[in-house]
């Protein structure tokens, strides 16, 4: 894969363009310096979720979670060992539910923990419920074929 891809910045919300067979280099940002894949969720808020899923040419995991969630809290250190597995293959990232109401109504998030799949900014598939870090990925791996 030699077509350039676009990556948004989990710092600084920056597109960069990026090689395909370079994915696995450790590209770093353009504007802020920063790794372009850091083997952690990005957080997400209402101004980046719509750059983030629908400006990046990778797949984008989104767990939509909240501090208050007994389950939530217990998925989130496999999320982001799975987001060490999965990068940079696809984006991880989280949405805080209770910080981003509107995000998490407008994609009909009823229960959480709810991990939905972009890509090219159209949901692909959604799983609710807390997975351990491998079936995360193997889920994952079975969505994108």
């Amino acid at each position: 894969m030699n077509e350039s891809l676009h990556i948004v910045c989990p710092h600084c919300h920056g597109i960069n363009r990026v090689p395909g067979n370079r994915l696995g280099e450790a590209p770093s940002c353009g504007r802020c310096h920063q790794a372009l894949f850091a083997g952690a969720p990005a957080a997400l808020t209402a101004d980046s979720f719509a750059r983030h899923v629908e400006r990046n040419d990778l797949p984008v995991l989104v767990d939509f979670w909240a501090p208050w969630c007994g389950p939530c809290k217990m998925m989130a250190p496999q999320f982001e060992q799975a987001a060490g597995m999965l990068e940079p293959r696809l984006r991880l990232a989280k949405v805080n539910t209770e910080a981003e109401p509107g995000v998490a109504a407008r994609f009909g998030i009823r229960s959480i923990p709810t991990m939905v799949l972009f890509r090219g900014g159209r949901e692909l598939a959604r799983q609710s419920g807390a997975m351990g870090a491998q079936d995360i990925v193997r889920w994952v791996t079975a969505q994108l074929g």
